[in-house]
Protein backbone atom coordinates (compact mmCIF):
# COMPACT_ATOMS: atom_id res chain seq x y z
CA UNK A 1 0.00 0.00 0.00
CA UNK A 2 1.51 3.15 -1.11
CA UNK A 3 2.35 5.39 2.21
CA UNK A 4 0.44 9.08 2.15
CA UNK A 5 2.43 11.71 0.54
CA UNK A 6 3.67 14.83 2.87
CA UNK A 7 1.29 16.80 1.00
CA UNK A 8 -1.34 14.19 2.12
CA UNK A 9 -0.25 14.50 5.70
CA UNK A 10 -0.81 17.89 5.80
CA UNK A 11 -4.30 17.72 4.33
CA UNK A 12 -5.02 15.11 7.28
CA UNK A 13 -3.60 17.23 9.97
CA UNK A 14 -5.39 19.70 8.71
CA UNK A 15 -8.61 18.38 9.23
CA UNK A 16 -8.08 17.23 12.18
CA UNK A 17 -6.93 20.55 13.82
CA UNK A 18 -10.88 21.50 12.81
CA UNK A 19 -12.40 18.91 14.64
CA UNK A 20 -9.51 18.25 17.63
CA UNK A 21 -8.13 22.01 18.24
CA UNK A 22 -6.14 20.96 21.09
CA UNK A 23 -3.81 18.89 19.05
CA UNK A 24 -2.79 22.06 17.59
CA UNK A 25 0.18 22.45 18.79
CA UNK A 26 1.45 19.50 19.17
CA UNK A 27 0.57 18.69 15.47
CA UNK A 28 3.08 22.36 14.64
CA UNK A 29 0.16 23.32 12.43
CA UNK A 30 -0.69 26.56 14.02
CA UNK A 31 -3.81 28.04 14.72
CA UNK A 32 -4.05 30.80 12.62
CA UNK A 33 -2.79 28.57 9.78
CA UNK A 34 -5.99 26.53 9.98
CA UNK A 35 -7.49 28.08 7.28
CA UNK A 36 -10.04 26.25 4.30
CA UNK A 37 -8.08 26.32 1.14
CA UNK A 38 -8.92 29.31 -0.98
CA UNK A 39 -11.43 31.12 1.93
CA UNK A 40 -11.51 34.43 2.24
CA UNK A 41 -11.05 37.37 5.62
CA UNK A 42 -13.78 37.90 7.36
CA UNK A 43 -14.37 37.64 11.09
CA UNK A 44 -13.89 35.00 13.86
CA UNK A 45 -16.69 34.28 15.87
CA UNK A 46 -17.26 32.04 18.69
CA UNK A 47 -20.71 30.17 19.79
CA UNK A 48 -20.80 29.80 23.60
CA UNK A 49 -23.42 27.08 24.42
CA UNK A 50 -23.43 25.58 20.84
CA UNK A 51 -24.51 21.72 21.51
CA UNK A 52 -28.02 23.06 22.72
CA UNK A 53 -31.43 23.77 21.39
CA UNK A 54 -30.28 27.10 20.28
CA UNK A 55 -26.67 26.76 19.90
CA UNK A 56 -27.41 23.94 17.60
CA UNK A 57 -29.47 25.73 14.50
CA UNK A 58 -27.47 28.63 15.35
CA UNK A 59 -24.08 27.48 14.57
CA UNK A 60 -25.33 26.49 11.32
CA UNK A 61 -26.80 29.46 10.57
CA UNK A 62 -23.24 31.43 11.09
CA UNK A 63 -21.74 28.59 9.37
CA UNK A 64 -23.30 29.71 6.42
CA UNK A 65 -22.69 33.42 6.86
CA UNK A 66 -20.46 34.65 4.25
CA UNK A 67 -18.97 37.24 6.93
CA UNK A 68 -18.11 34.35 9.50
CA UNK A 69 -13.72 33.11 8.32
CA UNK A 70 -13.47 31.08 11.92
CA UNK A 71 -16.34 29.47 14.02
CA UNK A 72 -15.48 28.85 17.45
CA UNK A 73 -18.46 25.96 19.06
CA UNK A 74 -18.00 25.73 22.66
CA UNK A 75 -20.10 23.63 25.06
CA UNK A 76 -19.81 21.29 28.44
CA UNK A 77 -21.48 18.55 26.18
CA UNK A 78 -21.64 16.95 22.80
CA UNK A 79 -19.70 19.72 21.16
CA UNK A 80 -17.04 17.16 19.19
CA UNK A 81 -20.20 15.78 17.70
CA UNK A 82 -21.78 19.11 16.35
CA UNK A 83 -18.42 20.29 15.22
CA UNK A 84 -17.72 17.62 13.00
CA UNK A 85 -21.67 17.46 11.69
CA UNK A 86 -21.44 21.66 10.87
CA UNK A 87 -18.14 21.10 9.77
CA UNK A 88 -19.53 18.93 6.60
CA UNK A 89 -21.01 22.15 5.30
CA UNK A 90 -19.13 23.21 2.08
CA UNK A 91 -19.50 27.29 2.97
CA UNK A 92 -15.93 29.30 3.83
CA UNK A 93 -16.10 29.26 7.48
CA UNK A 94 -13.58 27.18 9.11
CA UNK A 95 -15.42 25.21 12.34
CA UNK A 96 -13.37 24.10 15.52
CA UNK A 97 -15.05 22.43 18.52
CA UNK A 98 -13.90 22.97 21.88
CA UNK A 99 -15.69 20.81 25.03
CA UNK A 100 -15.68 21.47 28.62
CA UNK A 101 -14.21 24.79 30.87
CA UNK A 102 -10.56 23.51 30.33
CA UNK A 103 -11.21 24.92 26.54
CA UNK A 104 -13.14 28.00 26.97
CA UNK A 105 -9.95 30.28 26.93
CA UNK A 106 -8.70 28.61 23.71
CA UNK A 107 -12.89 28.85 22.26
CA UNK A 108 -12.30 32.50 23.22
CA UNK A 109 -9.23 33.55 22.36
CA UNK A 110 -9.04 35.78 18.98
CA UNK A 111 -12.56 36.28 18.69
CA UNK A 112 -14.32 39.24 17.06
CA UNK A 113 -17.92 38.00 18.10
CA UNK A 114 -19.62 36.02 21.20
CA UNK A 115 -22.59 34.88 20.78
CA UNK A 116 -24.10 33.15 24.39
CA UNK A 117 -27.27 31.33 24.06
CA UNK A 118 -26.08 28.79 26.93
CA UNK A 119 -27.77 28.01 29.78
CA UNK A 120 -31.33 26.26 30.63
CA UNK A 121 -34.66 26.63 28.52
CA UNK A 122 -37.87 27.62 30.02
CA UNK A 123 -40.37 24.65 30.71
CA UNK A 124 -44.11 24.63 31.18
CA UNK A 125 -45.15 27.04 34.08
CA UNK A 126 -41.33 28.12 34.27
CA UNK A 127 -40.69 32.10 34.14
CA UNK A 128 -37.38 33.77 32.85
CA UNK A 129 -37.19 34.65 36.72
CA UNK A 130 -37.36 31.19 37.74
CA UNK A 131 -34.13 30.01 35.33
CA UNK A 132 -32.16 32.82 37.06
CA UNK A 133 -29.92 31.18 39.64
CA UNK A 134 -28.89 28.67 37.03
CA UNK A 135 -28.17 31.05 34.16
CA UNK A 136 -26.81 33.49 36.10
CA UNK A 137 -23.71 31.67 37.20
CA UNK A 138 -23.27 30.26 33.65
CA UNK A 139 -23.17 33.60 32.27
CA UNK A 140 -20.96 34.92 34.99
CA UNK A 141 -18.47 32.00 34.09
CA UNK A 142 -18.51 33.01 30.57
CA UNK A 143 -18.47 36.58 30.63
CA UNK A 144 -14.71 36.07 33.24
CA UNK A 145 -13.27 34.32 30.12
CA UNK A 146 -14.72 36.85 27.54
CA UNK A 147 -12.44 39.36 30.08
CA UNK A 148 -9.48 37.14 29.66
CA UNK A 149 -9.05 36.45 26.50
CA UNK A 150 -11.19 38.60 23.87
CA UNK A 151 -12.27 42.10 25.94
CA UNK A 152 -12.51 43.57 22.90
CA UNK A 153 -15.14 41.20 21.62
CA UNK A 154 -18.75 42.30 20.81
CA UNK A 155 -20.81 40.31 22.99
CA UNK A 156 -24.41 38.93 21.77
CA UNK A 157 -26.08 37.68 24.99
CA UNK A 158 -29.17 35.31 24.29
CA UNK A 159 -29.15 33.64 27.78
CA UNK A 160 -32.59 34.60 30.12
CA UNK A 161 -33.40 36.22 32.02
CA UNK A 162 -31.92 39.17 29.28
CA UNK A 163 -33.08 41.65 31.74
CA UNK A 164 -30.77 40.60 34.48
CA UNK A 165 -27.94 38.84 32.55
CA UNK A 166 -26.73 41.98 30.42
CA UNK A 167 -26.40 43.36 34.26
CA UNK A 168 -24.42 40.64 35.15
CA UNK A 169 -22.15 40.47 32.52
CA UNK A 170 -21.61 44.34 32.59
CA UNK A 171 -20.82 43.94 36.27
CA UNK A 172 -17.99 41.05 35.31
CA UNK A 173 -16.58 43.25 32.79
CA UNK A 174 -16.63 46.27 35.51
CA UNK A 175 -14.91 43.96 38.13
CA UNK A 176 -12.12 43.20 35.87
CA UNK A 177 -11.29 46.99 34.09
CA UNK A 178 -12.54 45.53 30.83
CA UNK A 179 -16.06 47.08 30.00
CA UNK A 180 -17.17 48.81 27.15
CA UNK A 181 -20.94 49.45 27.08
CA UNK A 182 -20.83 49.74 23.21
CA UNK A 183 -19.59 45.92 23.15
CA UNK A 184 -22.33 44.30 25.14
CA UNK A 185 -25.38 43.82 23.28
CA UNK A 186 -28.84 41.59 24.72
CA UNK A 187 -30.58 40.04 21.96
CA UNK A 188 -34.01 41.26 21.72
CA UNK A 189 -34.42 40.54 18.06
CA UNK A 190 -36.87 37.74 18.42
CA UNK A 191 -39.45 40.48 20.31
CA UNK A 192 -38.78 42.04 16.92
CA UNK A 193 -38.96 39.24 14.31
CA UNK A 194 -42.33 37.94 16.12
CA UNK A 195 -43.68 41.60 15.72
CA UNK A 196 -43.46 42.05 12.16
CA UNK A 197 -44.51 38.75 11.84
CA UNK A 198 -47.94 38.98 13.69
CA UNK A 199 -48.22 42.43 12.69
CA UNK A 200 -47.76 41.45 8.97
CA UNK A 201 -50.44 38.74 9.16
CA UNK A 202 -53.20 41.15 10.73
CA UNK A 203 -51.78 43.51 7.84
CA UNK A 204 -51.89 41.28 5.29
CA UNK A 205 -48.39 42.02 4.02
CA UNK A 206 -45.06 40.08 3.33
CA UNK A 207 -43.03 40.24 7.17
CA UNK A 208 -40.04 41.49 5.40
CA UNK A 209 -42.30 44.44 4.16
CA UNK A 210 -42.78 45.07 8.42
CA UNK A 211 -40.37 47.08 10.43
CA UNK A 212 -42.10 47.11 14.25
CA UNK A 213 -39.74 49.24 16.86
CA UNK A 214 -39.82 46.84 20.12
CA UNK A 215 -38.32 48.87 23.28
CA UNK A 216 -38.05 47.93 26.80
CA UNK A 217 -36.62 44.46 27.75
CA UNK A 218 -36.87 41.18 27.03
CA UNK A 219 -39.72 39.25 29.17
CA UNK A 220 -43.14 40.04 29.64
CA UNK A 221 -44.77 43.78 29.99
CA UNK A 222 -40.81 44.33 29.80
CA UNK A 223 -41.30 44.08 25.74
CA UNK A 224 -42.84 47.40 24.50
CA UNK A 225 -43.56 46.95 20.51
CA UNK A 226 -44.16 50.89 19.42
CA UNK A 227 -47.35 49.97 17.07
CA UNK A 228 -47.60 53.44 16.14
CA UNK A 229 -44.40 53.85 14.68
CA UNK A 230 -44.85 50.55 12.54
CA UNK A 231 -43.26 51.02 8.85
CA UNK A 232 -45.29 50.83 6.47
CA UNK A 233 -47.41 53.60 7.95
CA UNK A 234 -51.07 51.82 9.40
CA UNK A 235 -54.02 52.24 11.30
CA UNK A 236 -54.73 49.34 13.72
CA UNK A 237 -58.04 49.39 15.91
CA UNK A 238 -57.60 49.16 19.68
CA UNK A 239 -58.78 45.58 19.67
CA UNK A 240 -56.18 44.70 17.06
CA UNK A 241 -53.43 46.57 18.91
CA UNK A 242 -54.30 45.01 22.25
CA UNK A 243 -54.00 41.39 20.71
CA UNK A 244 -50.63 42.07 18.88
CA UNK A 245 -49.12 43.42 22.03
CA UNK A 246 -50.60 40.60 24.36
CA UNK A 247 -49.04 38.08 21.53
CA UNK A 248 -45.98 39.72 21.42
CA UNK A 249 -45.06 39.73 25.13
CA UNK A 250 -46.34 36.28 25.64
CA UNK A 251 -44.51 34.73 22.49
CA UNK A 252 -42.28 33.18 24.13
CA UNK A 253 -45.01 31.46 26.66
CA UNK A 254 -47.13 30.41 23.51
CA UNK A 255 -44.02 28.30 21.89
CA UNK A 256 -43.68 26.45 25.55
CA UNK A 257 -47.15 25.74 25.52
CA UNK A 258 -47.06 24.49 22.19
CA UNK A 259 -44.24 22.26 22.83
CA UNK A 260 -45.54 20.87 25.68
CA UNK A 261 -42.74 20.12 27.70
CA UNK A 262 -40.32 19.25 24.90
CA UNK A 263 -38.58 22.79 24.85
CA UNK A 264 -39.10 26.24 24.26
CA UNK A 265 -38.59 28.88 21.31
CA UNK A 266 -35.09 27.58 19.62
CA UNK A 267 -35.41 27.82 15.98
CA UNK A 268 -36.99 31.31 16.40
CA UNK A 269 -34.43 32.17 18.81
CA UNK A 270 -31.32 30.73 16.57
CA UNK A 271 -33.04 32.78 13.22
CA UNK A 272 -33.44 35.85 15.00
CA UNK A 273 -29.82 35.71 16.79
CA UNK A 274 -28.16 34.88 13.39
CA UNK A 275 -29.62 37.51 12.26
CA UNK A 276 -28.33 40.29 14.93
CA UNK A 277 -25.37 38.49 14.46
CA UNK A 278 -24.95 39.34 10.96
CA UNK A 279 -25.58 42.86 11.79
CA UNK A 280 -23.15 43.22 13.91
CA UNK A 281 -21.01 41.55 11.25
CA UNK A 282 -22.17 43.89 8.95
CA UNK A 283 -21.53 47.32 11.03
CA UNK A 284 -17.67 45.47 11.61
CA UNK A 285 -17.00 45.18 7.88
CA UNK A 286 -18.17 48.66 8.26
CA UNK A 287 -21.65 49.28 6.27
CA UNK A 288 -23.72 52.11 6.39
CA UNK A 289 -26.75 52.53 8.31
CA UNK A 290 -27.24 49.09 10.26
CA UNK A 291 -30.12 50.03 12.62
CA UNK A 292 -31.45 47.04 15.02
CA UNK A 293 -32.89 46.69 18.25
CA UNK A 294 -30.90 45.67 21.33
CA UNK A 295 -30.66 45.49 25.57
CA UNK A 296 -27.75 48.05 26.23
CA UNK A 297 -26.57 50.13 28.59
CA UNK A 298 -28.73 53.46 27.80
CA UNK A 299 -29.46 57.01 28.76
CA UNK A 300 -33.09 56.48 26.86
CA UNK A 301 -34.77 56.75 30.63
CA UNK A 302 -33.66 56.63 33.99
CA UNK A 303 -32.64 52.79 33.78
CA UNK A 304 -29.17 52.06 33.70
CA UNK A 305 -30.08 49.62 30.47
CA UNK A 306 -33.00 49.75 28.12
CA UNK A 307 -33.99 48.19 25.08
CA UNK A 308 -34.20 50.55 21.69
CA UNK A 309 -33.06 50.98 18.82
CA UNK A 310 -29.26 51.57 18.14
CA UNK A 311 -27.37 52.06 15.26
CA UNK A 312 -24.09 49.41 14.57
CA UNK A 313 -20.92 49.87 13.13
CA UNK A 314 -16.76 49.18 13.54
CA UNK A 315 -16.94 49.38 17.48
CA UNK A 316 -20.11 47.96 18.28
CA UNK A 317 -22.54 50.69 19.40
CA UNK A 318 -21.97 53.53 17.28
CA UNK A 319 -25.88 55.52 18.43
CA UNK A 320 -28.71 55.01 20.60
CA UNK A 321 -31.97 56.58 19.12
CA UNK A 322 -34.46 57.85 21.59
CA UNK A 323 -37.93 55.76 21.72
CA UNK A 324 -40.01 58.93 19.87
CA UNK A 325 -43.24 60.20 19.64
CA UNK A 326 -45.48 57.53 21.90
CA UNK A 327 -49.24 57.41 22.37
CA UNK A 328 -51.23 57.35 25.19
CA UNK A 329 -51.53 53.53 25.37
CA UNK A 330 -47.49 53.38 25.20
CA UNK A 331 -46.98 55.37 27.72
CA UNK A 332 -48.94 53.30 30.06
CA UNK A 333 -46.61 50.36 28.76
CA UNK A 334 -43.32 52.12 29.21
CA UNK A 335 -44.40 52.70 32.50
CA UNK A 336 -45.05 49.04 33.61
CA UNK A 337 -42.15 48.28 31.55
CA UNK A 338 -39.67 49.99 33.55
CA UNK A 339 -41.17 49.16 36.81
CA UNK A 340 -40.88 45.50 36.14
CA UNK A 341 -37.13 46.43 34.32
CA UNK A 342 -36.10 47.83 37.61
CA UNK A 343 -36.33 44.77 39.80
CA UNK A 344 -34.42 42.78 36.87
CA UNK A 345 -31.58 44.73 36.39
CA UNK A 346 -30.84 45.30 39.95
CA UNK A 347 -30.83 41.37 40.66
CA UNK A 348 -28.83 40.94 37.77
CA UNK A 349 -26.25 43.36 39.53
CA UNK A 350 -26.70 42.20 42.97
CA UNK A 351 -25.61 38.78 41.78
CA UNK A 352 -22.16 39.94 41.15
CA UNK A 353 -22.10 42.25 44.01
CA UNK A 354 -22.83 39.92 46.61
Amino acid sequence: MQQPTSGANQRIARIAAHLHPPTLQSSGLGRMDCRAKGGSPGFKVAVLGAAGGIGQPLAMLMKINPLVSVLHLYDVVNTPGVTADISHMDTNAVVRGFLGQQQLEDALTGMDIVIIPAGVPRKPGMTRDDLFNINAGIVKTLCEGIAKCCPKAIVNLISNPVNSTVPIAAEVFKKVGTYDPKRLLGVTMLDVVRANTFVAEVLGLDPREVDVPVVGGHAGVTILPLLSQVKPSCSLTPTEIDYLTDRIQNGGTEVVEAKTGAGSATLSMAYAAAKFADACLRGLRGDAGVIECAYVASTVTELPFFASKVRLGRAGIEEIYSLGPLNEYERAGLEKAKKELAGSIQKGVSFVRK
